[in-house]
């Protein structure tokens, strides 16, 4: 008869992490939250009549747009850097390979839109003559130069990568529902502190 012998609580170089790091579940449920708020903002503001208070919006979007890029930076950064747990062999012994490729490609195509629809904003911004002034104390510096009709070319590009984003993150949010109360495997704990 065999002995039980628990795995250990940390992963070492034989056993694979089963959750992500403190810092990888922080930055995700804070830019999670974030992106939700920017783009009610974004979506709110939008057709709101020229005004201080559509004004203060604007600016509060894009400090928050820039946050939000900077985190991304970061994001990026402490994943390439630490590895994420793998999925789970039982998950992915079930996972149809549509699905797989949809978990993989959701979360690349978020990756790229994190940048993506910043940068596009920033652009808009300064082809359209509104320098970022980050809180109101930096200038950051134009992206593009000022030309009204480049302005205009990118405008439709910042929501159109917008809406794209938010709806990988409800395509997100739905297979972790589906993985929670469908599947009921667990794999939303990797996520939960």
């Amino acid at each position: 008869m065999t002995a039980f012998v628990p795995l250990p609580a940390t992963p070492t170089a034989d056993t694979p992490a089963r959750r992500y790091t403190r810092t990888a579940m922080l930055l995700h449920w804070v830019l999670g939250l974030a992106l939700v708020g920017i783009f009610a903002v974004g979506v709110y503001m939008a057709d709101l009549p020229f005004s201080p208070q559509r004004l203060k919006l604007y600016n509060w979007h894009k400090w928050a747009g820039v946050t939000l890029l900077a985190l991304s930076a970061l994001r990026l950064l402490w994943r390439v850097t630490h590895r994420p747990p793998a999925l789970p062999p039982a998950i992915e012994r079930a996972m149809p390979a549509w699905q797989k490729l949809a978990h993989h490609a959701t979360h690349g195509l978020l990756y790229v839109l994190f940048f993506a629809v910043p940068l596009i904003g920033w652009a808009y911004s300064s082809a359209a003559g509104f320098p970022i002034v980050f809180l109101g104390l930096w200038q950051l510096p134009d992206f593009v130069p000022v030309s009204k009709a480049l302005a205009e070319a990118i405008k439709p590009w910042h929501e159109i990568t917008a809406f794209a984003m938010a709806g990988l993150v409800l395509l997100h949010i739905a297979g972790a529902l589906k993985h929670q109360w469908v599947d009921r495997d667990g794999l939303v704990a990797r996520m939960l502190p």
